[in-house]
């Protein structure tokens, strides 16, 4: 009978629900996409242009406020790319990185922050869309694209000579490589944002009250840790690219 009324007790108030893999799908002509993936990320890409826009609506030469937020933001982002690619050629850079990084840092603290859980839909639930392979996935393959289009700028088709180099022998590591960096871009960011929101809505499940609280706060510390660490081997992975190897 006791054990009969804890379950009575946990149907009627749930405190926390795992569900891993279910996602409100949206039919769209012949294609599929993930609703509450796609919800999320374009309610985040909006605060980074009302931001933006904010930021940039009003400028004053003594700035203040979200204007000098932003110039800090963007002094930080500018700091990052040059130490990563270089002062000859990071300017160039700078758009791409700093958004993956803003873009990632907002989609994380999202999670942390929102709770996207009280809003309920026919199935899935609300979340960081990082916490989403698909996301995480998409970003990494982006910077794939990147870096190879910056060694192609620069070197033209003589790019694919570091294949080969310093001996043919390392061909098929050298191939292996450009599958390796996607995959432990995307699943290093799913992971850890993904087993972040799980410790948290595990203990929100057995303790409901403070003890959580340390481990959100913690949560935020390794969203932004891991939005800094996308973006610096984004511009790693492109400072390679750039790099004369014979020199």
């Amino acid at each position: 009978m006791e054990i009969l009324g804890a379950l009575t007790f946990l149907n009627t108030y749930t405190l926390a629900e795992l569900e891993v893999g279910e996602h409100f799908l949206w039919k769209i002509g012949n294609f599929t996409v993930h609703g509450q993936v796609f919800l999320n990320s374009w309610i985040v890409i909006g605060l980074l242009v009302i931001a933006s826009l904010a930021a940039t609506r009003n400028l004053q030469k003594i700035p203040s406020g979200i204007q000098n937020f932003m110039e800090f933001v963007l002094e930080f982002i500018r700091d990052l790319v040059r130490n990563q690619i270089g002062e000859k050629e990071y300017r160039d850079w700078v758009p791409f990185i700093g958004t993956l990084f803003l873009f990632i840092f907002v989609s994380n603290w999202s999670g942390a922050l929102v709770p996207w859980k009280l809003i309920e839909l026919p199935s899935g639930e609300l979340a960081a869309p990082t916490n989403d392979i698909n996301t995480t996935v998409a970003l990494a393959l982006l910077t794939s694209l990147a870096y190879f289009y910056a060694g192609l700028k620069k070197k033209g088709l003589s790019y694919f000579k570091h294949y080969i180099e310093p001996t043919p022998v390392l061909l098929p590591i050298a191939i292996l490589e450009d599958f390796t960096k996607p995959l432990s871009l995307s699943f290093r960011l799913f992971g850890n944002i993904l087993a972040d929101e799980l410790v948290v809505a595990v203990l929100v499940l057995l303790v409901p009250l403070f003890i959580p609280l340390p481990v959100m706060a913690l949560g935020l510390f390794t969203s932004a840790i891991q939005a800094l660490v996308f973006a610096t081997l984004a511009g790693a992975y492109i400072h390679e690219a750039l790099e004369d190897h014979h020199d």
